[in-house]
């Protein structure tokens, strides 16, 4: 039996504080359509999801014509954001819990993001995280959140079972895919879902520090 322990992260509202930047991109978009922008609450609510899913939620009384062209005028408002020379940082405590955890041999560690591909590419290049993962998931090859594909694709490519991983993240949709896929939950409270949205994670984090300790409890690592 492998001794090998996986962490998966989500990446908005988990590991980078991507909220401004979020909610500049659909204000931009909804705008160039002249429709009004939803409130903060209910983007934030939507955050974890792929972006097809996201905008159905938030522009459900729209014709699928009209959410095609949200979707595109995010990603553009999302990518001159990034020419702009804008990036999400990462939270507090962040960069120690991951190289903390790096140091561990026996610790793996992934993401699992609603994120697109370039996206993620263009924040792990940006903030040198690459070098932590040995497995990137996103919304471009699965279902979106909280159905467990790409949690499932993390655990094989690491070689790990579900009960030998934790999925940490800061949405329902994070907690709900962790558990339909086996794995134990971390849910974060500095994220975007409020903190009662989590109550069916496994173990609650209030500050990153407490990250490292819930996994030595879990595991005894």
């Amino acid at each position: 039996m492998s001794d090998l322990r996986l962490v998966v992260w989500d990446v908005d509202g988990t590991l980078v504080d991507s909220q401004a930047h979020i909610l500049m991109a659909f204000g931009r978009a909804f705008d160039a359509l002249g429709l009004p922008m939803p409130d903060r609450a209910a983007v934030l609510s939507i955050v974890g999801l792929s972006l097809p899913q996201a905008v159905a939620k938030l522009a459900g009384d729209q014709d699928a014509v009209t959410q095609e062209k949200l979707i595109s005028l995010y990603k553009d408002g999302f990518q001159a954001i990034r020419a702009e020379g804008e990036t999400s940082q990462l939270y507090p405590g962040a960069l120690d819990t991951l190289q903390a955890l790096h140091g561990h041999d026996e610790v793996l560690m992934g993401v699992a993001t609603g994120k697109s591909k370039r996206g993620l590419d263009h924040l792990l290049d940006t903030l040198d995280l690459r070098r932590f993962f040995v497995t990137t998931q996103v919304a471009d090859f699965h279902p979106s959140k909280p159905h467990p594909a790409m949690l499932q694709a993390a655990l094989a490519d690491a070689g790990v079972a579900p009960q030998d991983a934790v999925m940490i993240g800061d949405t329902s949709y994070d907690i709900d895919m962790g558990r339909t896929a086996g794995v134990p939950t971390i849910g974060v409270h500095w994220g975007f879902h409020p903190a009662v949205s989590l109550t069916q994670a496994d173990h609650q984090a209030t500050e990153f520090a407490q990250i490292p300790a819930i996994l030595r409890g879990h595991w005894g690592i």
